[in-house]
């Protein structure tokens, strides 16, 4: 081996760089880090061929005062941390004084800087010297210029690892993004080759807010999106989550910010998936800006080099909060509330699909509670003899169709209900029926024009969640093994199978450890008689290792919910009277995700009568 000897200024730092600077992002993401950390309140970002030949950053921030300047440059140099303390409750986005000094090393780098109330500006240059800086006076405004020419000049080798520029600088806009999502009251400038890209003022109302967003993400994901504001705990989760129904095809559109510090983190994404879980469809990505605040000093930002991961000083409060915010804030959206964001746009509301609407108010419907009466196909006459009754005009007989019952079937349609308040005669989210089509659609007159329900999936959905009710009043079931279950495991596992047994036995799964890495399972829930107890019970463990926590049970139960709602709904072919179908209408209204299915298919659309107008031209 070769003698042991201390690395050169020079070459630590280009190491350090290869952490630090990956590519030409890396490098704006770190610039504007520090401008915001100088309190800017304008942001201007030039980037020359994708960042490899040049990347300005323009701040009117605090500034560096000259004395300082000459260890500005330097590596772990930093105003902004002192003592561990301050390492503890981080509140500011960079902190560890390496960036500029890697930065310096593999470019050629140039500060110009003014500090506030300083009579004049000075000028910093490096071209990846060992540590040495070249100070001369230079005019400036108060703030700091910051200009990387040249990215990788001296290191060839990684050049040649570089992008297209179209990529590169896909990279650098797409961190400029979150930096403006995280920051509201700061505007931002970024330009590509002299050709203006985004240019945002700063936002500080509300609807200035709603605008930014808008403009960075998509008009279409603010006009199906939701807004939430929850405190609970020490803990606040704010921002917007699109409907459902507004999905991607990849997880593109996730932005995730603590302490308005953008991250990547799994126990989030879980948190975030969970809350999904039953309305999406197939392998479909759900959409969504949030920001949680917490205390600075129960989370670790100082866990990963480009400090996109944190870790929660109590991960299972964290992911429970995020979990409960976002399923209720989706439980509870009326069918009007995305009727609005419909009449706002057109076009898809996903990436691939056309813009559908979602529903569904948290309440009760108006049949029969109780998951036990709705299990099977047989009980799917006697819900429908229950819907006739519901609203005038009703009553029918099994069987009974449209026609059979009134000649015309418009005059069928129920009256507008009065608004409380006001007297006025007010139609419903849903409208009422006026007809059904090929025994597969309810045909509905709304105030903004045709409603069209998919009958099967709608009542899927109702039974469901009323199934899901009646489990949470009654319990979840549970059965004793015949035979107890002996499983091998690995000491880990069996550790937290112990420490989480309250947890599972409450799902009905009852787990003894009866070695340091054997555990027996006693008792399952009875609706999983017939699943792979041993899978199931391994892969619960692997998530309590994983992750701190395990919704595999309540998942494969509610699939089974599913699947047994699935065969208790109202078939294709069925006739259904007007009074059904109005009947079936309200009960949408009422229930809670109402606009998917179990399997995350939309329930209805709205076509309005501008769209049915444009169809036949009207009025051109």
């Amino acid at each position: 081996m070769a003698p042991i000897e201390i690395l050169s200024p020079r070459l630590a730092n280009q190491i350090a760089a290869g952490e630090v600077v990956e590519r030409p992002a890396s490098v704006a993401k770190e610039l504007v880090e520090n401008a915001l950390d100088a309190d800017a309140s304008r942001i201007d970002l030039d980037v020359e061929q994708g960042g490899a030949r040049l990347i300005r950053v323009r701040d009117d921030g605090t500034g560096i005062p000259k004395d300082d300047l000459t260890l500005a440059l330097n590596r772990h140099a930093t105003s902004k941390i002192h003592n561990l303390d301050d390492l503890e409750a981080v509140s500011s986005l960079g902190f560890r004084g390496e960036a500029l000094a890697s930065i310096s090393s593999v470019s050629r780098l140039n500060l110009t800087t003014r500090a506030r109330g300083a009579s004049e500006g000075w000028c910093a240059e490096a071209e990846g010297q060992d540590m040495q800086t070249a100070l001369s006076p230079a005019p400036h405004p108060e703030g700091t210029t910051v200009e990387v020419r040249d990215l990788f000049f001296n290191t060839p080798a990684r050049r040649k690892f570089l992008r297209t520029e179209k990529t590169e600088f896909n990279h650098i806009e797409e961190n400029i993004r979150r930096q403006a999502l995280s920051r509201f009251e700061v505007g931002f400038s970024l330009q590509h080759n002299q050709k203006a890209v985004h240019s945002l003022r700063p936002a500080t109302s509300e609807t200035d807010r709603e605008r930014r967003v808008a403009s960075l993400c998509g008009s279409r994901f603010m006009e199906n999106a939701v807004h939430i504001d929850a405190e609970a705990s020490g803990l606040r989760l704010w921002g917007w989550v699109a409907l459902p129904t507004f999905s991607r095809s990849q997880a593109d559109l996730q932005y995730f910010f603590v302490n308005r510090r953008p991250i990547r983190d799994r126990l989030v994404a879980h948190a975030v998936r969970q809350a999904y879980r039953d309305v999406l469809f197939n392998q479909r990505h759900p959409a969504f800006v949030l920001y949680l605040e917490v205390d600075p000093a129960s989370v670790d930002v100082n866990v990963h080099p480009t400090k996109h991961e944190v870790r929660f000083r109590d991960g299972r409060l964290v992911h429970d909060f995020i979990f409960r915010t976002l399923h209720r804030a989706l439980a509870d959206v009326r069918p009007d509330d995305h009727k609005r964001g419909m009449e706002a746009g057109s076009g898809p509301a996903t990436d691939e699909s056309p813009a559908i609407p979602a529903g569904g108010q948290g309440g009760a419907g108006g049949a029969p509670a109780g998951y036990g009466a709705t299990a099977s196909p047989a009980s799917t006459d006697a819900q429908m003899a229950f819907y006739g009754g519901l609203h005038e005009g009703g009553g029918m007989a099994s069987g009974e169709g449209i026609g059979e019952q009134q000649a015309d079937p418009f005059l069928q349609s129920s009256p507008a209900s009065a608004d409380r308040e006001t007297g006025e005669q007010v139609t419903p989210p849903l409208g009422y029926a006026i007809a059904q089509l090929h025994g597969i659609y309810i045909l509905a007159q709304g105030e903004e024009g045709l409603v069209v329900v998919d009958m099967h999936a709608a009542h899927e959905r109702i039974v469901y969640e009323r199934m899901k009710r009646g489990m949470a009043g009654e319990g979840i079931k549970t059965q004793p093994m015949l035979v107890p279950l002996s499983l091998n495991v690995s000491q880990r596992e069996a550790d937290h199978a112990e420490q989480h047994a309250e947890e599972l036995t409450r799902l009905g799964l009852h787990l003894d450890r009866l070695a340091p890495e054997t555990i027996v399972v006693r008792q399952i829930p009875a609706l999983l008689r017939e699943a792979d107890i041993e899978q199931l019970v391994r892969d619960v463990l692997a998530d309590l290792v994983a992750e701190g926590q395990s919704q595999r049970v309540e998942a494969r139960i509610e699939h089974l919910l599913g699947t047994m709602a699935c065969y208790g709904s109202v078939r294709a072919n069925r006739q259904l009277t007007i009074p059904e179908m109005n009947s079936l209408l309200r009960d949408m209204e009422a229930t809670e995700r109402s606009g998917q299915c179990n399997h995350g298919r939309p329930t209805w659309t709205l076509v309005t009568m501008a769209e049915l107008d444009k169809l036949f031209m009207r009025g051109q």
